[in-house]
């Protein structure tokens, strides 16, 4: 009784907060797809089906404490069983629970009905960004968080979509069914945007699925919700959606992109060129942990400013970029950046913050180490 006492006055509270809640904004929102209406309204109906329940319950139990109080001379009937009213307390919340299953498991089969999907994607959660491949069509990029650093450190006033940023968003084309396949390259993260009605685990070794078909054009925001290290919070979702001629025009785009870049790899490049590249690599992708002058954050992320070990070594620098470190948090790279990228950052690494090196590395020279 006095757990369904706790769950009566839950279901209460919801109740007399509901308006104040969706004045504030804090119901969830309808979202821009057919499955998140659907999912709003089970919200809803279950809701005010908790509500009803808690004012039931709690009219007649105050009722009684008034009617029947004691000062009133009122006496407490003394029985011990009856029949009829354990076959109502029993049948009335069975068939309340039917009611609420029969909607919720047509809803539960419509979001994970991910069949006959037109664009298949490859969501891979790392620490702490993301990364896109567009199955069948040779596109890949990560999607790193792009609020300043100066806004983080408080050095500067925070903007509208303070952590809420990234270089590269996820493009998908209005009214496409979209499969998203989830998983992780080393801890569990989870990929959730709430105008989509989309939560779903990205888990290391296994590859979950989910899907979105988004029908008003937008930009739709979220994040990691799975505490997954220190830069959890760091870790944002942007998704653009755009029209169909839109998308067409980026994926045309993307591909020239993948296509330079891949001719990159057979070019002898100058040092400035690739530490500009390099700068630009570093920033998305290493400065979170080893920070932005270079200075890490020991003992778990070394400092590269002034590292001998590094500076000594270059096959050894090239080798930990590749392949990452067993046991730390040092992720290997060869499946997230490319033979130029990777070519830049080690070069960049190796004459920035005072490092003097003066030494290059080729894109042509990750190619054959990627390739032992």
């Amino acid at each position: 009784m006095r757990t369904l006492l706790v769950r009566v006055a839950a279901g209460l509270t919801l109740a007399l907060i509901s308006p104040l809640a969706l004045a504030n904004g804090w119901n969830m929102p309808t979202g821009v797809t057919a499955l998140s209406r659907e999912i709003y309204s089970l919200h809803m109906t279950i809701f005010w089906i908790c509500v009803a329940i808690g004012v039931v319950v709690f009219g007649v139990m105050f009722y009684s404490l008034f009617r029947y109080r004691r000062s009133k001379g009122a006496k407490a009937s003394n029985f011990h069983e009856h029949t009829g009213v354990e076959v109502l307390w029993t049948a009335v919340p069975l068939l309340i629970l039917v009611a609420m299953a029969v909607p919720a498991t047509a809803t539960l089969k419509n979001m994970y009905d991910a069949s006959d999907a037109d664009i298949d994607i490859m969501v891979t959660g790392q620490q702490w960004r993301w990364r896109y491949e567009y199955l069948g069509e040779d596109i890949a990029y990560t999607s790193n968080l792009s609020t300043p650093r100066e806004q983080i450190s408080g050095e500067s006033e925070k903007a509208e979509n303070y952590l809420l940023e990234v270089d590269e968003p996820l493009v998908l084309p209005v009214d496409t069914k979209v499969r998203l396949l989830l998983t992780s390259d080393d801890v569990i993260h989870s990929w959730w945007v709430p105008d989509l009605a989309v939560k779903q685990d990205a888990i290391p070794g296994f590859v979950n699925e989910n899907w979105v078909r988004i029908e008003e054009p937008g930009i739709y925001r979220g994040q990691c919700a799975e505490l997954c290290g220190k830069d959890h919070a760091f870790m944002p979702v942007v998704v653009e959606a755009v029209e169909q001629d839109d998308y067409e025009t980026w994926l045309a785009e993307r591909k020239e992109a993948a296509e330079q870049e891949a001719m990159g790899v057979d070019r002898e490049w100058e040092l400035a060129e690739l530490m500009e590249r390099g700068e630009q690599v570093y920033g998305s992708i290493c400065a979170s942990c080893h920070q932005a002058d270079g200075s890490g954050s020991p003992p778990a992320f070394p400092a590269l400013a002034g590292n001998t070990e590094m500076l000594d070594d270059v096959d050894w620098h090239i080798e930990t970029v590749i392949n990452g470190v067993s046991g730390s948090a040092m992720p290997a790279f060869r499946s997230t950046l490319n033979p130029v990228e990777i070519a830049a950052v080690v070069t960049y690494e190796r004459n920035a913050w005072g490092n003097d090196a003066g030494d290059t590395v080729q894109p042509s020279e990750i190619v054959e180490m990627l390739e032992e």
